[in-house]
């Protein structure tokens, strides 16, 4: 229920807005610039764009709104371009806020009451919504409504007012964070998946393009290969080595300036940086290949061990150079090869 206190204030619903789409508008209006408009340019994610255009098809056929989506996977794979995406596919205009931003449960209602039918929300780290705002989605979703308390004491009363028939398009990076009854009232849940090298260097022509610097084969490689199949890591570094090149008076950008921009990152032909790398080091040379555990590997770094957690560790287990075990974290076979030194078997240890 929404208390009397909640108000429908447009400043509000300005206020609640602002932070996902002021938080650096010269940064987001360079980032925007290489983000594709429409379906068709959208590179990747292939199982998810079909569902997608069978499901926005369907729902013009019908005339109905597109079901609510839920979209989760590492940062930086295109889940709020793919958001905008839709809501132009559709036709519709589109809302953006993010969980942190909701506050109380009159920003949400403030935000739902100005909507218009058809029309998306758009929220960004869904899964950090507040619990008492997540029990207004649920009714909001299901049946387009609010339930609102007026009055106070022995007189209050419940009102039930309509709301147009929205699509929420909710994205995260934590699943398991996300409530039960919440993500059970999404119709579409689809996981991001990291993008093959191809793919990401069919986003760096196209970027490339956009940006006007020419780009070689090898080069295109190169940094495909150091972007942890990553689209957001590609377009930076892409963005990079033009300052390079430039600075260089480079018409075009080729392998030798790709790895010479990339040595000056501290970024490997794998797409570890100096952390990675250091951390790996630390396991190793510090603590004979493991296991050692978060807390000890967290202060040996001067890194939280969340940003170890989410940040650093998802990619090196990927790659297979990092191993969990109930002892705490191993640097395997391969670690020790990437970096060059000689293997020290920790089997004995276990």
């Amino acid at each position: 229920m929404i208390k009397r206190d909640a108000q429908f204030d447009p400043e509000t619903f300005d206020t609640v807005l602002a932070p996902a789409l002021e938080e650096n508008p010269q940064a987001q209006q360079f980032e925007n610039t290489l983000r594709p408009k429409i379906l068709d340019e959208y590179i990747g994610q292939q199982a998810i764009k079909k569902n997608l255009q069978i499901s926005m098809d369907a729902s013009k056929s019908r005339n109905e709104p597109l079901e609510h989506v839920l979209l989760y996977g590492p940062p930086g794979l295109g889940k709020t371009t793919l958001a905008n995406i839709l809501a132009k596919e559709m036709g519709v205009n589109i809302k953006i806020t993010s969980g942190p931003a909701l506050e109380k449960q009159g920003d949400l209602a403030s935000i739902l009451t100005n909507m218009k039918d058809f029309e998306v929300l758009f929220i960004d780290e869904i899964h950090r919504l507040k619990p008492a705002i997540e029990e207004v989605l649920y009714t909001a979703m299901e049946d387009y409504c609010l339930d609102l308390m007026i009055g106070k004491g022995p007189s209050a009363r419940s009102m039930r007012l309509s709301l147009p028939r929205f699509t929420l398009i909710g994205a995260t990076t934590k699943l398991n964070m996300l409530s039960s009854p919440l993500r059970s009232r999404f119709g579409h849940i689809f996981k991001f998946e990291l993008y093959s090298t191809e793919d990401i260097q069919d986003i760096l022509y196209r970027s490339s393009k956009i940006l006007e610097c020419e780009l070689t084969d090898e080069a295109a490689e190169i940094l495909a290969r150091s972007s942890r199949q990553t689209p957001r890591i590609a377009n930076r570094l892409l963005r990079r080595v033009r300052d390079f090149a430039a600075h260089k008076q480079a018409s075009v950008i080729t392998a030798e300036i790709a790895h010479e921009t990339l040595k000056a990152l501290g970024v490997d032909q794998l797409g570890l940086d100096r952390v990675d790398i250091e951390l790996l080091k630390i396991i190793i040379e510090k603590f004979e290949g493991g296991p050692v555990g978060l807390n000890t590997l967290s202060a040996a770094l001067f890194e939280e061990q969340e940003t170890i957690e989410d940040i650093y560790e998802p990619y090196l287990l990927q790659l297979g150079f990092l191993e969990r075990t109930s002892r705490g974290r191993i640097a395997t076979k391969h670690a020790y090869e990437h970096l060059g030194i000689t293997f020290i078997s920790t089997s004995s240890l276990l």
